[in-house]
């Protein structure tokens, strides 16, 4: 094997990731580059969502293991790679949720928050800003998880539809409901009625 592709921290081409995909279902000792190109942001993405270093480690972890063990089942289908660990970290995720290991994070800034606050076309005021952090939690799960997928992570609807095995259009519509739910949930705990 080259030495540039084993030394794929970027991989140049989509083509030379495939090709490390397929030596690696072959050969798991040709997951390294995978691993290190992509480590980073499974790990951020879990631990914006449990906020605890140790669990997100632990998750992260078990991402990686996951991967490995089914790689030989992963086919292309023109979307990136990382959208299929997204998947599984997704799956990490809610079982670790639903195992009580982990307990869910809304991990965002105040510009993240200026972008919803801007699609519900309201002003950008502390009062408000504050009531939209406080009624966000109240969402249940999967909404909560497009709203932070398309305006706090800005992936695409069609990443988004990748990661939870929806289709691009499908991922759009559910991502308008969770956003028309969310404002139902600010207007109701407005009280200023913006």
């Amino acid at each position: 094997m080259s030495a540039n592709l084993l030394n794929l921290s970027l991989f140049g081409k989509p083509e030379d990731e495939l090709i490390i995909i397929e030596r690696a279902k072959k050969n798991p000792a040709h997951f390294a580059p995978l691993y290190k190109k992509y480590h980073e942001a499974i790990f951020r993405y879990v631990y914006k969502r449990v906020d605890e270093e140790e669990s997100a480690y632990d998750i992260t972890s078990c991402v990686f293991v996951k991967a490995i063990v089914n790689l030989p089942r992963y086919e292309y289908r023109g979307i990136p790679f990382s959208s299929w660990l997204f998947r599984i970290a997704k799956s990490e995720l809610y079982q670790s949720f639903r195992d009580r290991k982990a307990q869910r994070t809304i991990s965002i800034d105040s510009i993240q928050i200026g972008r919803v606050l801007e699609e519900f076309n309201i002003d950008e005021a502390e009062h408000k800003r504050e009531i939209l952090l406080k009624v966000l939690p109240m969402l249940k799960e999967k909404p909560l998880q497009l709203i932070e997928m398309r305006f706090f992570e800005r992936r695409s609807f069609r990443e988004i539809g990748e990661i939870l095995g929806l289709t691009e259009n499908n991922a759009k519509v559910k991502t308008f409901r969770a956003l028309i739910k969310l404002k139902e949930l600010y207007a109701k705990h407005n009280p200023q009625k913006s």
